[in-house]
């Protein structure tokens, strides 16, 4: 067992932290107050390649592997989920997709400005009635021969208002139940898609999310990803990959939140000396470190698994409900550890424990990752 990263690794992480912390750093708060995310930083993490990190370089991609992937996942996370979700989105939803299921003439004309960051990318699967249980689709595609004609609304989806490419899933015959269902790319501008308002939420307040309506939409047969009755497959196949990414970014949600914890407590001082040196925050730092470590262990394993070619629906199953919880849990800490301080938006810690609690629901909540892990178990 090796658990050292190669040089290539530290100088990818190393390029992914400069580029948080001078990029990104600079304005967060600001952008997290008025829910944005400017279009001159998605243009710059384009041409990093942390748009396309694990696409193949013929389709305008980085070509690095899925530990590159987390490196940069957890690095940006550190200081800007909203950034973060964005690069995940694009990665292990819409250019793996993509990349893995789509025809040759979809990645033509699809994925190689997915993978520059010309464009950005959307995944819609949640709905109104169809979250966890992604088998109860309300979004119809009726099959017309020649096209698809698309009525129904998806939620909670990520890049919803600034993305220009969406993979839709929809069903084509219900009583086909999960064999039924399709996956589509549609794109922003089809008649009869409209985007609604952008969500106020608690966390992650810069990244763009919308809820799509869908009526009359006429997709093209071409347009259809995969053989008739693989969308749901295919979305499974897909999430699976993306739990590495949200694992990824709860890990760096909790890194950072322990990483200012840490710092704060070595030059905040009390009852004579510095905070770090008493007990009580010596041993939160204690239980932070550690279960940082493991969760971070568990998001490699993960990503070492997709890179070896492994089934990883279980370990990125257990890296995801883990490294979420430890993300919640920590970041409480570390707004603890900060006291007053951190309950103010200037020390940077009470965003993270806001952006935290999103890890725990998105790509899966924590409730379908111990469905996931139980039936991996009990098959074996």
């Amino acid at each position: 067992m090796d658990f050292s990263l190669t040089e290539e690794h530290l100088m990818i992480r190393d390029a992914a932290r400069d580029f948080a912390q001078t990029e990104l750093l600079p304005g967060v708060i600001e952008r997290d107050n008025a829910q944005t995310f400017p279009e001159s930083l998605v243009r710059k993490m384009g041409e990093l390649g942390f748009l396309g990190i694990m696409v193949d370089p013929k389709y305008g991609g980085s070509g690095m592997d899925a530990i590159s992937y987390v490196l940069i996942m957890e690095e940006l996370s550190k200081v800007d989920a909203s950034a973060s979700v964005m690069v995940s989105v694009n990665n292990s939803l819409v250019c793996y997709g993509l990349e893995s299921y789509g025809n040759e003439a979809q990645k033509e004309k699809y994925l190689t400005k997915l993978a520059t960051g010309e464009c950005i990318g959307a995944f819609c699967l949640s709905e109104p009635e169809a979250g966890s249980d992604a088998t109860s689709q309300k979004t119809t595609a009726i099959d017309k021969g020649d096209h698809y004609l698309l009525n129904g609304t998806k939620n909670w989806i990520t890049n919803g208002g600034r993305a220009e490419v969406y993979i839709v899933i929809a069903q084509t015959d219900k009583h086909k139940g999960s064999h039924g269902i399709n996956a589509f790319i549609l794109e922003k501008g089809m008649p009869g898609f409209d985007i609604g308002p952008k969500e106020d939420k608690l966390g992650i307040r810069g990244s763009d999310t919308h809820t799509l309506q869908f009526n009359d939409v006429k997709v093209p047969l071409e347009n259809r990803i995969g053989d008739d009755g693989f969308g749901f497959r295919f979305a499974m196949k897909t999430l699976s990959g993306g739990r590495i990414g949200i694992a990824a970014q709860a890990l760096g949600i909790a890194a950072g939140a322990y990483e200012l914890a840490l710092k704060y407590s070595k030059e905040r001082k009390a009852f004579g000396t510095e905070i770090c040196n008493h007990q009580a925050i010596a041993f939160k730092l204690a239980d932070m470190h550690t279960e940082i470590e493991a969760a971070r262990m568990l998001v490699m394993r993960a990503a070492w698994d997709k890179d070896q070619g492994n089934n990883y629906d279980m370990s990125s199953a257990m890296a995801k409900l883990y490294a979420s919880k430890v993300a919640m849990e920590h970041t409480v800490e570390a707004v603890q550890i900060h006291g007053g301080n951190g309950f103010v938006k200037e020390y940077h810690v009470e965003r993270l424990m806001r952006d935290a609690k999103i890890t725990q629901i998105y790509e899966g909540t924590s409730e379908i990752q111990k469905i996931v892990i139980s039936r991996g178990i009990i098959k074996d």
